[in-house]
């Protein structure tokens, strides 16, 4: 064992002498599971990495977009920046599912038809 080693342990055990890690919150409990359980171990560290560095992959970013401009369409009454938001809703979808599949986006398509439904049901 190296000198830090021997100063930490020994650090360590002067504070569980002085009582230091009595009545904590969470004490007794297991530690939060952070990684996802279905992911492979090989990647949880890698993934765990970038999470703290700050990374959200491409398709949640997408995803965050696509609800972000949702929200914007209901909340717009110019009809005229409504149909263009439509078609930007409906651009950024289709970019989406070319470029990750539709099993992300097909929550938000379902969304995204009710929203439109409804908007167009106001129009008439």
């Amino acid at each position: 064992m190296n000198i830090f080693q021997e100063l930490a342990e020994r650090a360590i055990q002067e504070a569980q002498k002085r009582g230091e890690f009595e009545g904590l919150s969470g004490q007794g409990q297991p530690l939060p599971q952070e990684s996802d359980p279905f992911m492979p171990e090989t990647l949880r560290m890698a993934y765990k990495m970038l999470k703290n560095a700050g990374y959200v992959p491409e398709e949640i970013q997408a995803q965050r977009e696509i609800r972000s401009l949702i929200e914007c369409l209901e909340q717009e009454t110019d009809e005229s920046r409504k149909m263009r938001q439509i078609q930007k809703v409906q651009l950024f979808i289709t970019k989406a599912k070319i470029r990750h599949g539709g099993l992300l986006q097909e929550e938000n398509e379902k969304y995204f038809q009710k929203v439109v439904a409804r908007v167009t049901l106001h129009r008439a």
